[in-house]
């Protein structure tokens, strides 16, 4: 099964994106654990694309496709804003944030732990990043 969803460049829009992804993942077998643990990596990944790479401009959008198969649930992120990989992007050390009691940081180290692969590309001005969850067969 596919789906897609236009979102909007706003923090407000988030929500929209939430349900979105609680209405294709409810179908799923996944438990509401998992369903809400892919639902906040999307939604990590989206927010930073939103405020970092469009500087919340409502008039610029980021287009999500999921495909759903009997083995994994891909999330295609496509925007065309500054280009940010999130592969090459280092984590801070969740010590260092804890101890400066930093607001933010963690939301990537989270999407890494979540997904099983993420892939990243820029073909012009166009950027993709691809988060696949592998579905265990049962």
């Amino acid at each position: 099964m596919k789906h897609e969803l236009k979102l909007f460049c706003e923090k407000s829009r988030l929500a929209e994106l939430r349900t979105f992804m609680s209405k294709i993942l409810a179908p799923t077998h996944l438990n509401d654990v998992s369903q809400n643990q892919l639902i906040l990596a999307v939604e990590e990944v989206c927010a930073n694309l939103i405020i970092h790479s469009h500087d919340c401009d409502p008039h610029s959008f980021i287009l999500l496709k999921v495909s759903i198969n009997t083995d994994n649930i891909i999330f295609e992120i496509t925007d065309s804003g500054k280009a940010f990989n999130l592969i090459e992007y280092k984590s801070p050390e969740v010590n260092s944030v804890m101890k400066e009691r930093r607001k933010g940081g963690l939301g990537l180290l989270l999407v890494r732990k979540i997904m099983d692969k993420i892939e990243f590309e820029t073909n012009h001005s166009k950027n993709t990043c691809r988060l696949i969850k592998k579905l265990n067969s049962k």
